[in-house]
């Protein structure tokens, strides 16, 4: 597997929004490949990984900031 990490900022973005942004940039990487997904509010936070893990990709982290966002650690599941 890739180590291979790529991030994505979507905390100015809103739900349905936030997945497809998510989905886009995960399908432009290599399975394997870790994207790093900078997000804020309740919604994203519920919605992005749950989504992230029906379509197959793994979750590795979620962790608070100090600054009310929270890092999403996705690894994309090759297809």
């Amino acid at each position: 597997m890739s180590d291979v990490r790529a991030t994505l900022d979507i905390t100015r973005e809103v739900c349905p929004m936030t997945y497809v942004r998510t989905k886009l940039k995960l399908e432009s990487l290599e399975p394997g490949a870790l994207l790093e997904v900078v997000l804020r509010g309740t919604e994203p936070l519920k919605n992005v990984p749950r989504n992230a893990r029906d379509e197959g990709h793994e979750v590795v982290s979620l962790e608070p900031r100090p600054d009310g966002t929270h890092v999403l650690l996705l690894r994309k599941q090759g297809r």
